[in-house]
């Protein structure tokens, strides 16, 4: 009975300590993603966190709305493309530990 609970226990710990090292490199992974041919740039982590916004000058003195929809667009590309690799990420911590994933 206890060697059962005592499996499991050890397991949620692998689990957790998978999971610590995941999110560590996830914060580390940095991912850059253009949008409006390049014109617009956003340097995103892996744990979800924008680090830079780069705006071309030629966006800048233009139409508000077309760089507000731009900066939209890209801003939900990179975080789309975060998704993807945060997935990934816990997909590989997980393997081994549960079953079917």
């Amino acid at each position: 009975m206890f060697g059962k609970l005592g499996d499991m226990m050890g397991k949620l710990q692998e689990m957790k300590q998978r999971a610590e090292e995941t999110k560590k490199r996830l914060a580390e992974k940095v991912i850059l993603i253009s949008g409006a041919g390049g014109d617009v740039q956003v340097e995103i982590t892996g744990d979800r966190k924008v680090t830079k916004l780069i705006i071309s000058a030629a966006l800048q003195h233009g139409d508000t709305k077309e760089l507000e929809l731009n900066l939209l667009v890209t801003l939900n590309k990179a975080l789309t493309e975060v998704e993807k690799i945060n997935e990934e990420e816990l997909k590989k911590a997980a393997s081994g530990l549960l079953p079917g994933l």
